[in-house]
């Protein structure tokens, strides 16, 4: 028995709850996690988890020697990092997940520069706007848009992204331009609803004015939860969409989109990279968090603040 490969094997099946995750993030089969396990029970004599048809959990013995574990291999990882000059180019694999638009316009057209920078980094990258369980699912951090509701994570302030309202020529040519707000209520005119991850429900639009904030919730011909489609069918004129700068410019350039209601502000939307607090902040991720505040600059300004 390799006694760190039987650690990580017990450190990962008690964060992901299952031997059956727990193999899939580790690449071994399940058969081998549970040999790992049963030998490291075997070497230190008492039982580290509690197994039924049903269950997995973690007996008290199990619950002190994962802390005291998960210590030991951050610590072994800073050794390596040190003694293989890893601080000076940091290495090893990844895991992110990040917004589809922000991967599509703005990371991926920006990873052969990085790459380039940090050639033995390797990602692993998760494009989806699902809310990610990032100790199940063992992702090293997520970059989210908004407030960052689970406050058990921390999450760096990377950049407050400035939103808009806009609306396709083909949609204005069919219902003519809201000059107002309110004209989005009770009107032939529609939004495109974008579904909250955490709710199930159509977000709101929030618009600030000189003298009255205006909450709409207009009806809509279609709702999604991905940031690219969400675009597409604001630019196949199906309604009003607001977008992140970084979303709409280009197609505001070429006459796509039509700025509305300028008058008008939404609050910005900050961006965060969060992540576990029991995660090793290693080398490759502190490089990937100062390398997106990096990227975002000129898309958003940015504060340097924590949030727990």
């Amino acid at each position: 028995m390799d006694r760190f490969d039987a650690m990580r094997a017990f450190v990962r099946v008690v964060e992901a709850g299952s031997f059956t995750k727990a193999a899939q993030t580790l690449h071994m089969s399940r058969t081998t996690v549970t040999q790992l396990i049963q030998q490291l029970e075997a070497r230190l004599r008492v039982r580290l988890l509690h197994r039924t048809t049903r269950k997995l959990g973690v007996t008290a013995d199990g619950a002190a020697y994962y802390e005291r574990v998960t210590r030991l291999l951050a610590d072994m990882d800073d050794a390596e990092t040190s003694l293989s000059n890893a601080a000076i180019t940091p290495r090893g694999r990844l895991r992110v997940d990040v917004p589809s638009p922000l991967a599509r316009l703005v990371l991926v057209p920006a990873l052969p520069a990085f790459h380039a920078r940090y050639p033995d980094i390797q990602f692993e990258m998760g494009v989806s706007d699902r809310v990610v369980d990032l100790i199940s699912d063992n992702v090293d951090c997520v970059l989210r848009g908004g407030e960052i509701s689970d406050h058990s994570l921390i999450a760096r302030h990377v950049a407050d992204l400035q939103i808009g309202a806009y609306v396709a020529p083909s949609y204005v040519a069919r219902l003519g331009t809201p000059a107002h707000p309110r004209e989005l209520e009770n009107t032939d005119h529609r939004i495109v609803g974008f579904l909250s991850s955490r709710t199930g429900r159509v977000h709101p639009l929030t618009l600030h004015g000189e003298h009255e904030t205006i909450e709409i919730k207009s009806r809509y011909v279609l709702a999604v939860d991905d940031g690219n489609a969400y675009l597409e069918a604001g630019l196949a004129g199906l309604g009003v969409i607001a977008l992140p700068s970084y979303m709409a410019a280009a197609h505001q350039a070429c006459g796509a989109l039509i700025p509305l209601f300028e008058q008008w502000r939404f609050h910005p939307m900050p961006l965060y990279v969060a992540f576990p607090p029991n995660r090793h902040v290693s080398a490759k991720l502190r490089v990937f968090i100062d390398w997106i505040i990096e990227l975002m600059q000129p898309h958003a300004p940015h504060s340097h603040q924590d949030q727990r």
